[in-house]
Protein backbone atom coordinates (compact mmCIF):
# COMPACT_ATOMS: atom_id res chain seq x y z
CA UNK A 1 0.00 0.00 0.00
CA UNK A 2 1.68 3.71 -1.16
CA UNK A 3 0.49 6.85 0.05
CA UNK A 4 -1.95 7.46 -2.82
CA UNK A 5 -3.92 5.06 -1.85
CA UNK A 6 -4.37 5.93 1.69
CA UNK A 7 -5.32 9.65 0.30
CA UNK A 8 -8.14 8.51 -1.44
CA UNK A 9 -9.93 9.18 -4.84
CA UNK A 10 -8.30 12.32 -6.79
CA UNK A 11 -10.71 15.56 -6.49
CA UNK A 12 -11.92 16.56 -10.06
CA UNK A 13 -10.31 19.52 -11.29
CA UNK A 14 -11.98 22.45 -10.35
CA UNK A 15 -14.30 24.18 -13.22
CA UNK A 16 -14.44 28.24 -13.46
CA UNK A 17 -17.11 29.55 -11.29
CA UNK A 18 -20.99 29.45 -13.00
CA UNK A 19 -22.86 32.20 -11.05
CA UNK A 20 -25.65 31.26 -13.41
CA UNK A 21 -27.36 28.60 -11.74
CA UNK A 22 -29.35 25.89 -14.29
CA UNK A 23 -31.56 24.78 -11.95
CA UNK A 24 -34.22 27.54 -12.81
CA UNK A 25 -35.99 28.78 -15.88
CA UNK A 26 -34.49 31.77 -17.32
CA UNK A 27 -37.15 34.02 -19.00
CA UNK A 28 -35.05 35.65 -21.90
CA UNK A 29 -35.78 39.45 -22.86
CA UNK A 30 -36.76 40.67 -25.67
CA UNK A 31 -34.17 40.97 -28.56
CA UNK A 32 -35.78 43.91 -30.24
CA UNK A 33 -33.49 45.58 -27.10
CA UNK A 34 -30.79 45.06 -29.38
CA UNK A 35 -32.27 47.75 -31.85
CA UNK A 36 -32.86 49.95 -29.20
CA UNK A 37 -28.84 49.94 -28.01
CA UNK A 38 -27.79 49.79 -31.77
CA UNK A 39 -29.76 52.85 -32.80
CA UNK A 40 -28.57 54.58 -29.58
CA UNK A 41 -24.82 53.28 -30.59
CA UNK A 42 -25.54 54.74 -34.19
CA UNK A 43 -26.81 58.09 -32.75
CA UNK A 44 -23.50 58.56 -30.90
CA UNK A 45 -21.20 57.16 -33.62
CA UNK A 46 -22.80 60.08 -36.13
CA UNK A 47 -21.97 62.77 -34.05
CA UNK A 48 -17.98 61.13 -33.42
CA UNK A 49 -17.66 60.16 -37.09
CA UNK A 50 -19.66 63.50 -38.49
CA UNK A 51 -16.53 65.73 -35.96
CA UNK A 52 -13.61 63.52 -37.03
CA UNK A 53 -14.29 63.58 -40.70
CA UNK A 54 -14.81 67.68 -40.27
CA UNK A 55 -11.46 67.93 -38.71
CA UNK A 56 -9.84 65.20 -41.07
CA UNK A 57 -11.21 67.35 -44.50
CA UNK A 58 -10.73 70.60 -42.71
CA UNK A 59 -7.11 70.06 -41.55
CA UNK A 60 -5.66 67.28 -43.35
CA UNK A 61 -4.21 66.11 -40.55
CA UNK A 62 -3.87 61.97 -40.91
CA UNK A 63 -4.31 61.40 -36.96
CA UNK A 64 -8.39 62.46 -37.38
CA UNK A 65 -8.28 59.36 -40.61
CA UNK A 66 -6.58 57.43 -38.14
CA UNK A 67 -9.11 58.33 -35.66
CA UNK A 68 -11.89 57.39 -37.77
CA UNK A 69 -10.57 54.40 -38.45
CA UNK A 70 -10.02 53.75 -34.66
CA UNK A 71 -13.82 54.12 -34.32
CA UNK A 72 -14.97 52.33 -37.24
CA UNK A 73 -13.28 49.60 -35.58
CA UNK A 74 -14.66 49.79 -31.97
CA UNK A 75 -18.20 50.38 -33.81
CA UNK A 76 -18.33 47.04 -35.40
CA UNK A 77 -16.50 45.05 -31.87
CA UNK A 78 -19.35 47.02 -29.85
CA UNK A 79 -22.19 45.79 -31.91
CA UNK A 80 -21.29 42.42 -31.53
CA UNK A 81 -21.11 43.09 -28.17
CA UNK A 82 -24.51 44.49 -27.80
CA UNK A 83 -25.99 41.49 -29.32
CA UNK A 84 -24.55 39.03 -27.11
CA UNK A 85 -24.97 41.12 -24.02
CA UNK A 86 -28.67 41.13 -24.74
CA UNK A 87 -28.78 37.52 -24.76
CA UNK A 88 -27.07 37.32 -21.72
CA UNK A 89 -29.85 38.99 -19.81
CA UNK A 90 -32.44 36.37 -18.53
CA UNK A 91 -34.21 36.45 -14.99
CA UNK A 92 -36.20 34.00 -12.96
CA UNK A 93 -38.91 34.01 -10.31
CA UNK A 94 -38.48 31.48 -8.12
CA UNK A 95 -40.73 31.10 -4.44
CA UNK A 96 -38.70 33.71 -2.55
CA UNK A 97 -36.73 35.71 -4.79
CA UNK A 98 -35.62 37.15 -8.32
CA UNK A 99 -32.98 36.08 -10.00
CA UNK A 100 -31.39 38.38 -12.75
CA UNK A 101 -28.40 37.77 -15.02
CA UNK A 102 -26.32 39.89 -17.51
CA UNK A 103 -22.91 40.35 -18.20
CA UNK A 104 -20.39 38.20 -20.86
CA UNK A 105 -17.07 39.17 -19.41
CA UNK A 106 -18.17 39.45 -15.92
CA UNK A 107 -21.54 37.79 -15.50
CA UNK A 108 -23.61 39.21 -12.65
CA UNK A 109 -26.52 37.31 -10.69
CA UNK A 110 -28.67 39.71 -8.50
CA UNK A 111 -30.88 37.53 -6.65
CA UNK A 112 -33.67 40.23 -4.76
CA UNK A 113 -35.33 38.59 -2.01
CA UNK A 114 -38.83 39.76 -2.22
CA UNK A 115 -39.13 40.96 1.80
CA UNK A 116 -35.95 43.21 0.91
CA UNK A 117 -37.98 44.77 -2.15
CA UNK A 118 -38.83 48.51 -0.96
CA UNK A 119 -40.96 49.66 -4.65
CA UNK A 120 -40.77 48.53 -7.74
CA UNK A 121 -40.76 51.56 -10.88
CA UNK A 122 -41.32 50.48 -14.67
CA UNK A 123 -40.04 53.31 -17.51
CA UNK A 124 -40.05 53.40 -20.91
CA UNK A 125 -37.43 55.69 -22.80
CA UNK A 126 -38.82 56.91 -26.38
CA UNK A 127 -36.75 54.61 -28.08
CA UNK A 128 -37.74 51.85 -26.01
CA UNK A 129 -41.53 52.80 -26.55
CA UNK A 130 -41.02 52.73 -30.19
CA UNK A 131 -39.90 49.06 -30.12
CA UNK A 132 -42.64 48.43 -27.70
CA UNK A 133 -40.45 47.84 -24.40
CA UNK A 134 -40.36 48.56 -21.38
CA UNK A 135 -37.80 48.26 -18.06
CA UNK A 136 -38.52 46.88 -14.50
CA UNK A 137 -35.82 48.36 -12.21
CA UNK A 138 -36.12 47.04 -8.36
CA UNK A 139 -35.49 48.85 -5.45
CA UNK A 140 -33.79 47.59 -2.26
CA UNK A 141 -32.53 49.26 1.41
CA UNK A 142 -29.36 48.73 -0.61
CA UNK A 143 -28.63 50.49 -3.35
CA UNK A 144 -25.60 48.36 -4.67
CA UNK A 145 -28.34 45.26 -4.68
CA UNK A 146 -30.93 47.18 -6.85
CA UNK A 147 -31.49 45.01 -10.34
CA UNK A 148 -32.88 45.79 -13.64
CA UNK A 149 -34.33 44.02 -16.17
CA UNK A 150 -34.56 45.53 -19.29
CA UNK A 151 -36.00 44.86 -23.05
CA UNK A 152 -39.47 43.85 -21.38
CA UNK A 153 -43.11 43.67 -23.30
CA UNK A 154 -45.12 46.28 -21.37
CA UNK A 155 -47.84 43.87 -20.91
CA UNK A 156 -45.03 41.31 -18.99
CA UNK A 157 -43.31 44.22 -17.22
CA UNK A 158 -46.68 45.24 -15.95
CA UNK A 159 -47.50 41.77 -14.46
CA UNK A 160 -43.73 41.69 -13.34
CA UNK A 161 -44.23 44.49 -11.57
CA UNK A 162 -47.70 43.71 -9.71
CA UNK A 163 -46.18 40.38 -9.12
CA UNK A 164 -43.35 41.39 -7.20
CA UNK A 165 -45.20 44.15 -5.83
CA UNK A 166 -47.13 41.84 -4.19
CA UNK A 167 -45.09 39.33 -3.04
CA UNK A 168 -42.40 42.21 -1.69
CA UNK A 169 -46.26 42.85 0.40
CA UNK A 170 -46.79 39.42 1.26
CA UNK A 171 -43.45 38.86 2.57
CA UNK A 172 -42.84 41.94 4.49
CA UNK A 173 -45.91 41.52 6.48
CA UNK A 174 -44.50 38.52 8.09
CA UNK A 175 -40.96 40.12 9.68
Amino acid sequence: MNDDDLAGPTPAPARPLEPWPDTVRWQPISDDLIWVELIRLGMVLAVLLTGLALGWALTGNWLFGAALGVVVLLAGWRTVTIVRAVHAWGYAERENDLLVRHGLLVRRLSIVPYSRMQFVDVSAGPLERAFDLATVQLHTAAAASDARVPGLRPAEASRLRDRLTALGEDRAEGL
